[in-house]
């Protein structure tokens, strides 16, 4: 199973839409799903890649954009990691 695959999985398994998953870029992942999204580790639905470069994760991001993910390119310019989480009410970035 290729990354977008991946995504794809963990996004219909949440039983929700394209619309109430934020994806995004980073380099420190983990930090940045559970400190600066505030998404719980044991309860939320949440996902990380290396997608091995900044230009594949870019790719990753822009598609899933187009498919009503919520996100956008902020991540740091060596950013090779994408992440993707549902949003909740105690997620921090753009809630639902």
């Amino acid at each position: 199973m290729n990354i977008q695959q991946e995504i794809e999985h963990c996004i219909h398994k949440s039983k929700a839409g394209y619309r109430d998953w934020y994806i995004g870029l980073a380099i420190n992942p983990q930090k940045q799903l559970f400190d600066g999204h505030n998404v719980s580790k044991k309860e939320g639905a949440w996902f990380y890649r290396n997608a091995g470069s900044e230009i594949s994760a870019r790719d990753l991001e822009t598609l899933f954009l187009k498919k009503g993910c919520k996100g956008g390119s902020f991540g740091h310019v060596s950013s090779k990691y994408i992440y993707a989480y549902k949003m909740t009410r105690t997620t921090r970035g753009i809630r639902i």
